[in-house]
């Protein structure tokens, strides 16, 4: 288990529709519950129907970044908690400014 923080962008699995099996997809870390859990916000290629979101774009990451052409989006209505140990890998890193801009 590696150590994640605020700011990082990772793979997981997560359910975030009702009633569909879970699926490795991106996720910002908002901040840690205990040793063991994160506290993350999935993102998506595009926009639910309802909600709101928050934008996130290749020029967001300090590190690393989404393999997607376009325009990205923090679920911020699905944050929910994972297991550490659940990771899959780490894919990018926000810049700090983007941290302070775009996360609650």
């Amino acid at each position: 288990m590696g150590s994640y923080f605020r700011g990082d962008v990772l793979l997981a699995p997560l359910c975030i529709a009702p009633g569909r099996g879970q699926k490795t997809r991106p996720v910002v870390v908002l901040g840690t519950r205990g040793r063991s859990d994160l506290v993350v916000s999935p993102v998506s290629g595009s926009p639910p129907f309802e909600g709101p979101v928050v934008p996130l774009s290749l020029t967001d990451f300090s590190e690393g970044g989404l393999s997607l052409s376009g325009e990205s989006y923090l679920l911020t209505t699905r944050i929910c908690t994972i297991r550490a140990a659940d990771v899959v890998g780490k894919k990018g890193r926000l810049s700090e400014e983007a941290i302070r801009e775009l996360l609650p």
